[in-house]
């Protein structure tokens, strides 16, 4: 059986509205996450009966439920919004897990609530299949993130540019606190629920801090610190969130809201995937920056809970954004290194960084098989360390056009290689260097196959496959391979 309990529901009725989800026609189960289900402890059992269906349905309520939709804030491409919310979703509670974390449960496309903006509170069955995708995929590479725990369709119509099938995803996260609940306060001007906010977010997620001198202070700094290894994870694994907003930026440091989000095939700075970011500012190289940005947005609310006076806290902010920076470069720095196999920070290895991105940009390479191909190289010098005899040197040298360039920074590369340590070498960078990764033309090959001809089967054969992602897997070769064209045009958009 499940038990929930909503320590959030307590706080006052100014941080949500306590609402319902909207009973759907007729609840079938699409898909879900028994091996999710086992890590949390949660009981298996108990998810495979009907009852667990009408629940994840949001056509039961549990009697220890408490649903409500939360209230938010946030700057959506650079402009406030004092107003948003949970719009199509309602957390059903928390739980603890057998790690013994708080975990929310929240339902998402479950109808519409007082944050609605007009919306119909309702989600299509591709968009969350796509969730439901990159979050397990995020997850099986190593990036912190909120995970799916089920999806259910509805038996009714969502009405877009066409009518869709409708479905409810349902999300488990440490929260689902923003960087705009804090901005939705700030807004009003309400200084107590802003303390009382702080207050809550340090004892769940940041106990460590509590009897601290100026724990608001080490607050913005453990959130910076996060937010600064999530970030830079993304990046080191080509991965480009989409809509950086501060309403999209989580207080525990986890990926959330999977809109228009993807993993760049080729390598290009400048990659944008949203339908609606005309100038780029949520671009692949442009998440360091932002991410800078939503930490000064959120050190921003609490002023007034840094020092009785204003230039004091100002500096104290501006400190704070300075250990994001540094922070974020190092983390960026040491995880590019790490894939190459590089453990110095050397001016020899920046070199060596720069000149490769250099290379693959204007060769448009694949960025995920230029490192993969790297590590399979080092795999060979283990055992054979001359480099003209490594197999995996050809496939490296296969992405680029310019044969002699790729043949000379390989050379460079390698003699940078300790190969009297090329063994454990190779093992480190086996492990962030994946085969696998979430591609699009594959996210959407699954995706179609579902919402055309209701069968799920390559949808569960793509999360089988991103599930190891770290894997030769040499039966799904094709997965790890990149769209034919290297002129993909590829666009997600919001409400995805």
């Amino acid at each position: 059986m499940l038990s929930l309990e909503n320590t959030y529901a307590k706080l006052p009725e100014a941080f949500f509205e306590k609402i319902n989800p909207e009973p759907v026609k007729k609840a079938e189960l699409v898909k879900i996450n028994y091996d999710l289900i086992d890590e949390l402890g949660l009981d298996k059992k108990f998810f495979k009966s009907k009852e667990a269906v009408e629940i994840l349905a949001g056509n039961k309520i549990l009697a220890s439920s408490e649903p409500i939709a939360q209230a938010y804030a946030g700057h959506q491409f650079g402009h406030f919004v004092p107003q948003l919310g949970d719009g199509r979703a309602v957390l059903l509670g928390e739980f603890i897990d057998k790690s013994g974390a708080r975990r929310d449960m929240q339902l998402k496309g479950s109808g519409q609530t007082r944050f609605s903006r007009a919306g119909d509170g309702r989600a299509a069955i591709g968009p969350m299949l796509r969730e439901y995708i990159i979050s397990e995929a995020l997850h099986h590479l190593g990036i912190p993130s909120t995970r799916s725990l089920s999806i259910v369709k509805t038996g009714e119509k969502v009405y877009r540019e066409r009518p869709l099938d409708g479905a409810i995803l349902c999300r488990v996260a440490s929260s689902h606190i923003r960087v705009g609940t804090f901005e939705y306060f700030v807004a009003r001007g309400d200084n107590e629920s802003l303390k009382t906010l702080t207050d809550y977010v340090i004892d769940r997620h940041y106990l460590e801090i509590e009897k601290d001198e100026n724990k608001y202070f080490n607050l913005i700094k453990a959130v910076a610190e996060k937010q600064a290894s999530l970030v830079s994870k993304w990046m080191n694994f080509g991965f480009i969130h989409g809509v950086m907003n501060t309403d999209n930026m989580s207080i525990s440091g986890e990926s959330i809201d999977f809109g228009p989000c993807a993993f760049m095939n080729f390598y290009n700075p400048a990659t944008v995937f949203s339908s609606i970011d005309h100038y780029g500012r949520y671009a692949y190289a442009n998440q360091g920056h932002i991410a800078k940005w939503n930490i000064n947005c959120f050190a921003s609310t609490l002023l007034n809970l840094l020092a009785p006076d204003e230039n004091t806290a100002k500096n104290l902010v501006m400190e704070a954004i300075e250990f994001f920076q540094d922070k974020f470069a190092k983390s960026l720095r040491t995880g590019i290194l790490e894939k190459l196999g590089l453990k110095e920070d050397s001016d020899e290895n920046r070199k060596l960084l720069l000149q490769l991105f250099e290379l693959m940009e204007m060769e448009r390479a694949d960025f995920t098989l230029s490192f993969r191909y790297l590590s399979d190289i080092c795999e060979e010098l283990a055992q054979n360390p001359k480099l003209e005899e490594a197999k995996s040197k050809k496939k490296f040298c296969d992405l680029f056009e310019n044969d002699e360039q790729a043949q000379n920074w390989l050379q460079n590369w390698s003699s940078e290689l300790d190969l009297n340590q090329a063994e454990a070498i190779s093992q480190s960078m086996s492990k962030v260097n994946p085969l696998f990764i979430a591609r699009n033309h594959n996210v959407e090959k699954a995706i179609e196959h579902a919402r055309r001809e209701n069968d799920f089967s390559e949808f569960e054969k793509l999360i089988s496959i991103l599930s190891k992602p770290y894997e030769k897997q040499n039966n799904y070769i094709d997965y790890s391979l990149p769209p034919e064209s290297k002129e993909e045009n590829y666009q997600t958009f919001c409400g995805t």
